[in-house]
């Protein structure tokens, strides 16, 4: 589990043009954000996103009920990166979800972090948001995207420290 600020500040790469031709993209500095929260089972697959406002406790709050609700009956241990709102005591944590912390500055070992990049370079990268509605559509269908390539999400988020049974 992650969360990753997405808004109408993009940043432009390198991109695809005919021989001849120079591309022109167009670039944005404007300081509006939304939050993305997804969870990512390396087992099978499966996700659980939502979109919030910010990266505060109450909306890790919302995240992990709704989790919490669609995996019912499950346990679900959630890797964490250790950011404030996710290690708060003021949390309630749902009986059938274990958060599990990773040490400070350790975004590599984040499988979730893979996850970002993809939606950055195929959904973000050189592209001009009108608006923050616009930013949530585009987060939205990338997000959905997501749910259609189980077989990706489990090569880009499996890591051995974390489905191997400990003896």
């Amino acid at each position: 589990m992650d969360e990753a600020r997405f808004g109408r500040m993009n940043r432009p790469v390198r991109c695809w043009a005919p021989p001849g031709v120079r591309p022109v993209d167009g670039c944005q500095v404007i300081r509006q954000y939304t939050d993305a929260y997804t969870a990512v089972s390396p087992s099978d697959g499966q996700t659980c996103s939502l979109i919030l406002p910010s990266m505060e406790k109450q909306c890790f709050q919302a995240f992990l009920d709704t989790l919490a609700g669609r995996f019912e009956g499950d346990l679900v241990c959630l890797i964490t990166d250790g950011a404030g709102s996710h290690i708060t005591h003021e949390l309630d944590v749902p009986d059938n979800v274990e958060l599990i912390t990773l040490p400070p500055y350790s975004p590599e070992l984040h499988p979730v972090e893979q996850i970002w990049a993809l939606l950055r370079k195929h959904w973000f990268d050189n592209q001009i948001m009108r608006s923050m509605d616009a930013v949530e559509t585009v987060l939205t269908k990338a997000l959905t995207w997501l749910t259609d390539i189980p077989e990706r999400l489990k090569i880009l988020t499996r890591r051995a420290w974390a489905t191997t049974p400990s003896p």
